[in-house]
């Protein structure tokens, strides 16, 4: 069926366009705010030719892969009427108690908070993956132009274009903490500009002119950057808080000018006196801890835990957290040597479903492998995993250990990348400091490993008839 089809039988599915009241898009799926989620039908759903799997959440996720859930997203707009990303909230304030049932069964308040802060980061990925391939570019130019290497002439480290090409790379990492402010105080419904001046606050060259405030009779050590990403999300959903206070108590001609002002300098006070120390200090230890203890401490078995345990987090969307904390690498060293090992994850779920499409005959499950295969070697691999190795279930553990493998093998290598964003064969060009050849064993490790455990221990055709008849059953 074509992508209008598709988003037909979708919409359907839902329990009709009544029963849609909003919804959006991510690189792989389809995102939909529903009102009664006993309308839905999620087993019929996975049925439909296109679709890669159905993750159950506050929103029915709908995995199309890459390119095509642009494609029908357009689509399901047409035919809906709605625009995406925009949530009619009178519809969605009146949804039925079977979805409020369902929310409260299925959400945690920490998978609550870490959806958030998805919400806040995922927005940035384009601009993350393009900054660092310009970046990418640059550093290989600098590379070339090394007089041991000889391949351009020095000189053009002094070109005008050269610094120009190297500035528009950096632009998005320093101007990082207003655009994560700005997000912040979208995803709280407070007003985006001060939002943008809470990041703003954070990262004030004037913190470092000061060094030592004195407030309230206590020094304060301040810095420039103290509290990092961590401290803009905190210090911009306090001023979200702020605001919302004071407008609710203000009188409607003085809420322009009383609202805002009162907003920054009592939010202002709090970052500094208190958010950044305390976000600082917390920051300080989950770097020391991933990065400190399980890599350099920990080695190849810290890299084989980091790398085999990342996509159960990936399923329960706890791996947002650890966006500040790449973030947070970059910024203090230059890469993230976190992100390499993670991705090795991926690795082993690309290995796991090459072995599965080698030993079954069942047509309908070769097809979701070849289709969902090729995204999953650049790195995406949400069709993958709830396309073929979750429901299968075994796969799925084999594929985590098998990328464990190559997460043991870069512990051991000091490898970094210079943004967030891709993973897979499409972090190949991000990798700092030239050791490409080095992430692409790994890769090719975690290939091996999840193949091989899936092959001789992973997979048995009982598997796909045991899932077929779940599905009949549903």
């Amino acid at each position: 069926m074509d992508n209008r089809e598709l988003a037909g039988h979708i919409i359907e599915q839902l329990g009709g366009k009544n029963n849609i009241t909003g919804f959006s898009n991510c690189i792989t799926r389809l995102r939909v705010d529903v009102k009664d989620y006993s309308l839905v039908s999620i087993e019929r759903l996975k049925q439909l030719d296109g679709v890669m799997g159905v993750i159950e959440d506050e929103t029915v996720q709908i995995v199309l892969g890459p390119g095509k859930v642009t494609k029908v997203a357009f689509e399901f707009g047409e035919l809906t009427g709605m625009d995406g990303g925009e949530v009619d909230q009178e519809e969605f304030d009146i949804a039925t108690d079977t979805k409020a049932s369902y929310k409260a069964n299925q959400t945690t308040k920490v998978q609550k908070m870490l959806r958030h802060i998805g919400n806040i980061f995922i927005p940035l990925i384009p601009g993350f993956v393009a900054s660092g391939l310009i970046l990418g570019i640059a550093n290989l130019i600098l590379n070339l132009a090394n007089p041991e290497v000889g391949i351009l002439n020095p000189s053009i480290l002094e070109s005008d274009w050269y610094n120009l090409l190297q500035s528009i790379g950096g632009l998005l990492f320093g101007s990082l903490g207003i655009f994560v402010g700005i997000n912040t105080a979208k995803e709280f419904r407070g007003t985006l500009v001060l939002g943008g001046i809470a990041g703003l606050i954070i990262y004030a060259p004037v913190l470092s002119d000061i060094g030592t405030l004195e407030l309230l009779g206590l020094n304060l050590n301040v810095s420039t950057g103290l509290g990092g990403l961590l401290g803009v999300i905190i210090a911009a959903y306090i001023f979200v808080k702020i605001e919302l206070f004071i407008r609710r108590r203000i009188h409607d001609s003085l809420d322009l000018l009383v609202t805002p002002l009162v907003t920054i300098l009592v939010g202002a006070l709090i970052t500094v006196a208190v958010i950044q120390p305390i976000a600082g200090f917390v920051m300080s230890g989950i770097t020391w801890f991933l990065v400190d203890v399980m890599l350099e401490v920990g080695g190849i078995i810290g890299g084989f835990v980091l790398a085999a345990s990342f996509l159960p987090l990936v399923t329960l969307g706890l791996h947002q957290g650890l966006i500040p904390v790449h973030l947070e690498l970059i910024e203090s060293i230059g890469a993230t040597t976190l992100l390499p090992v993670l991705a090795m994850a991926g690795g082993g779920q690309v290995g796991a479903a090459a072995a599965i499409y080698l030993k079954t005959k069942d047509e309908r499950l070769r097809k979701t492998i070849a289709n969902a295969l090729p995204v999953g070697v650049l790195g995406i691999g949400e069709p993958l995993i709830y396309g073929v190795s979750l429901p299968l279930g075994r796969p799925f553990l084999t594929a985590c250990l098998g990328s464990g493998f190559g997460g043991a093998f870069l512990a051991l290598t000091n490898i970094g990348a210079i943004t967030v964003g891709p993973s897979g064969v499409a972090l190949i060009p991000l990798i700092s400091d030239g050791k490409y050849v080095t992430y692409i064993i790994g890769l090719l490790i975690s290939y091996i490993g999840g193949f091989a455990l899936t092959y001789v221990f992973g997979f048995k055709k009982e598997m796909v008839n045991k899932l077929y008849k779940q599905e009949k059953a549903a």
